[in-house]
């Protein structure tokens, strides 16, 4: 009888587990978009968070690795030899910023360079937390109010390399959206592309009163400019530059 009731404990366990997993939403190539409207989670203030951290080594180089340990079992027991290399890690500084068009036809950018920070309760509607220049666990946080939904037009999150080597392909990074209700929407840019310093990560619409949120993830090798371009927004672009800590 303990057998079977730690057996069925164990299965209930795994249920849970699954349950709890499953109050997320991936937004893929296959599934690109998704209504908030619809999962009832167009109100309240959403949190959408850009996180990521370095890659040290490639996929291909652990397969290799274990591929000789395979050979070599001994191997295991020896420890790692560190050895320099130029792409080993790369210290990268990523900003989440996003492009605004209201209902009433104003435009703008919320995002670290030039300190436009937005506005949660006021036009844009838009409002980025602070700027991280190391790379916390945390990440860069931008919230949307969307109980202003009705002022918004379209929204374009984006993300870029300020200030050092393009190197999107070497990093593990991903958006996640908090709505105040309903599943997190998750967006992992998992495409590669060595020389960009810049990626369109999602798009928001309001399409009859219905907010559509739409997985993007297109690289561009430039910067602001180039997004604005291809998305059709019409600013004007000029160098900026942030203060050094």
């Amino acid at each position: 009888m303990a057998f079977w009731d730690s057996l069925w404990r164990g299965r209930s366990a795994q249920f849970d587990s699954g349950s709890a997993a499953s109050n997320s939403i991936a937004l893929t190539k296959r599934h690109p978009s998704i209504s908030l409207t619809k999962q009832g989670a167009a109100t309240g203030n959403l949190r959408v968070n850009l996180s990521w951290r370095m890659r040290t080594s490639d996929i291909e180089g652990r397969s290799k690795q274990s591929g000789r340990l395979l050979r070599h079992p001994f191997k295991l027991f020896q420890p790692d030899v560190v050895q320099a290399h130029t792409q080993g890690v790369v210290n990268v500084d990523l900003d989440l910023g996003c492009l605004y068009e209201l209902t009433d036809g104003s435009k703008g950018v919320v995002q670290p360079l030039g300190s436009f920070f937005g506005g949660i309760n006021e036009p844009p509607y838009v409002k980025l937390s602070g700027d991280d220049r190391f790379g916390s666990p945390s990440g860069e946080t931008i919230y949307v109010n969307l109980d202003h939904r009705e002022s918004i037009k379209r929204l374009l999150f984006f993300a870029y390399i300020y200030d050092q080597t393009p190197a999107f392909d070497r990093t593990h990074a991903h958006v996640t959206l908090y709505p105040s209700n309903g599943p997190r929407v998750e967006i992992e840019l998992d495409e590669r592309a060595p020389q960009a310093r810049s990626c369109a990560l999602f798009s928001m619409e309001n399409v009859k009163g219905e907010l559509i949120v739409r997985r993007e993830v297109k690289f561009v090798y430039g910067f602001q400019a180039e997004l604005d371009r291809l998305y059709g927004w019409g600013l004007q672009w000029g160098r900026g530059y942030k203060n050094r800590v």
